[in-house]
Parts: C-alpha cells; structure tokens; sequence
C-alpha cells in the first residue's frame, strides 16, 4: 500500500507581521501574562537559604488580603454605594519588590494580582513599557480616568533609566493614588550590586519622589532561579538545524536575526506581543551582536513578549550572552540588557526540544 508524503509546515515570519492593536485591547490585556496565569503564593518556592523569600509571601498575602475593603477614595460610582463600609487599612498602600534578576518578582506580582479579592476588570497588570505605551495610546487624562476606578495597578519592571518616562509613571501613579488606587512594582538589582542593603529600592523612591510614602520596599534575597540546579544554556545550533527545526515545527516562525532586527524598527514596541500572537516557537539565524542602543532597546521588549508567552528560541550564530557589547552592559540600560540575556538564555534552554524530534 502505498504512503502518504511527509508534509512539512511552512514556517512563519516575524518579519512579515505588522499587527495593528487597538487601544481597548491594550487595557483588556493589562492581566498577567499567560506564563504567570497559574501562578499562585503557594506555587512559590522559596528557596530555604533566604528567609526574606518566605516572609515575601507573607507580607503580599497580607496586602491582598487588606484589598478586600472598600475603595478608599469610593472609586467612581462602581463603588459609590460602598462608601460606608470598613475604611482600609491603615500604611502604604503600596509594596515595592526590590531583588535581583530571576528571583521569583514577577511570580509574587502576578501571584499578588491573583489574590486580591477584586474582579480582574477592576485590576490592571503590565509591565512599566507597556504602562507608557498606554498612556501613549490613551492620552494621559483618558489613562487616568481609566485606571482611577481599579482596586490594584501591578507595575512589572519598574524602569529607572528613562528620566523622561520615570516622571511621567510617577505623576500618572501620584494621580491614582490620590483615587485610592493600591500600587505594586518590581525592579532589579544588578548581580553587581546584590549584598548593597536597599540600592535598588533607594533608587526608586528617590525617582517616585513624592509616592515614596505610598510604598513599603521589600527585600528578595537570593540567585536567579532560572540558573538554580539547571544546566547552562545550549550553545547555538547551526543554520541547517534551526531551519530543519523550524519546518518540522506547526506554528513555529523562521528569520534571518539581522532581517528581523529591521524590522523591529517598522514596528511600534507596543504591538510585539501581537506580533507573536499564536507561535509555538520563534527560529532564528545568523544571531549577531546588536548595532546599536536603538536596536538593542526594541530587542528587549521583544524578549519580554516571547518570555512572557513561553515562546522557546532556537537561534544559531553567536549565543545570547554575545548579543550586547561590554559598552551596552556598562552602560545606563544595563539592566534591561541583563534581563534580556537572561530571558533570551531560559527560553534557548526550552528549545532544545525542538531539535530532538
């Protein structure tokens, strides 16, 4: 009897998406993202050398908990009828996460917006990026009105290295507080400066200048988790074995590293999560160092997107930790770069199974 063919999936192409997102999907989507979508305080595993990870979960949980009263300004006529109810907890009506890369943040964050006792559409998730691209979409005043009446607005990635931006979140979050919105963020501390007492949450309240009241800073010890008893990185593969990888893989998308990176500028930063709507795994080749601080900069939020949805990379040319030169990683984005490699690293790491089957 004679057999079928073996029909290979013609791959996709980053480089020929160019997704138009409109604004109300920008604020619909402002939830965890689907790699954080299950996560919850007790999926988190704190690591038993650092007791400020287990007292992290405790103090978060205690937050969410104190959400659960009335909206401490009435929040608009959503809550109007509540305005007799228990007043809310006295203290900041905010926490600042402060630790290094890959200690388990996000995890918290997300696992904080799980546990407060609110409808998802009256809490906003996103990281500082897509924050600014929202304002940028909205308009400031249009932002503000939309975001006023949210029990919880979760900052992933609070950025420090854009003075222009950091006062723009930080009057746009002095507005909503004053509207009784509670307030969390993340940032890191660079593997340099771990063991330097409260650096990186210095930085931020000095830059929040006036919320810095608003805002308990909490301390998270410990090594990136992702680099915690797993094996290094795979080394890159070649362009033969991407591009089989690539056709042998449903869904998966297959670029030129260099193409891709043009495109990148043809595109608005706050549309790359649409750009990687529906792929299963991102092939990439001929991975060279990025050429500039422009291109860099696209770079990372494109990592972001693909590390949020669980995308794998199967890249060959020069592995990730090549891709930013000793000038970009000295220099005042450093910690974007840092995140980048080590996102770029883990989901390298999820690829290898591409190259198996």
């Amino acid at each position: 009897m004679p057999t079928s063919p073996i029909t290979e999936a013609v791959p996709l192409s980053l480089c020929a998406r160019e997704p138009h997102v409109p604004a109300d999907r920008l604020v619909a989507e402002m939830v965890p993202p689907p790699r954080f979508d299950s996560v919850r305080f007790e999926t988190y595993v704190p690591d038993p050398n650092q007791p400020s990870q287990t007292e992290a979960v405790k103090v978060l949980g205690d937050f969410a908990a104190g959400l659960g009263t009335a909206h401490p300004a009435g929040g608009g006529k959503r809550r109007w009828f509540a305005r007799k109810a228990a007043a809310a907890p006295a203290g900041p009506r905010g926490v600042y996460l402060d630790g290094g890369y890959g200690v388990g943040k996000t995890h918290l964050l997300a696992s904080l917006w799980h546990a407060t006792p609110a409808d998802p559409s009256l809490k906003a998730f996103g990281t500082f990026v897509e924050l600014t691209n929202l304002v940028g979409a909205l308009g400031f005043q249009q932002t503000v009105r939309t975001l006023s009446g949210h029990r919880l607005l979760c900052i992933d990635e609070f950025e420090l290295d854009d003075p222009g931006d950091t006062v723009l979140v930080s009057t746009l979050l002095g507005r909503l507080v004053d509207a009784g919105v509670a307030l969390a963020a993340t940032s890191n501390t660079l593997p340099g400066k771990l063991g330097e007492g409260r650096f990186a949450a210095a930085d931020f309240l000095r830059e929040i200048q006036g919320l810095s009241a608003h805002f308990r800073p909490l301390r998270i010890d410990g090594e990136d988790y992702r680099h915690r008893g797993l094996p290094e990185a795979p080394p890159p593969y070649s362009d033969e074995q991407v591009t089989k990888a690539a056709y042998a893989t449903k869904d998966a998308s297959l670029d030129d590293f260099p193409n891709l990176l043009e495109h990148l500028a043809k595109v608005h930063p706050s549309r790359y999560g649409a750009m990687t709507d529906g792929l299963r795994a991102v092939c990439l080749t001929d991975v060279r160092p990025v050429p500039d601080q422009s291109t860099a900069l696209r770079l990372v939020v494109l990592a972001d997107r693909l590390y949020d949805r669980e995308v794998p990379v199967l890249a060959s040319g020069l592995p990730f930790d090549k891709l930013f030169s000793d000038e970009m990683l000295n220099g005042g984005y450093r910690k974007k770069y840092f995140r980048a490699i080590s996102r770029l690293t883990a989901l390298a790491r999820d690829a290898k199974a591409l190259v198996a089957q």
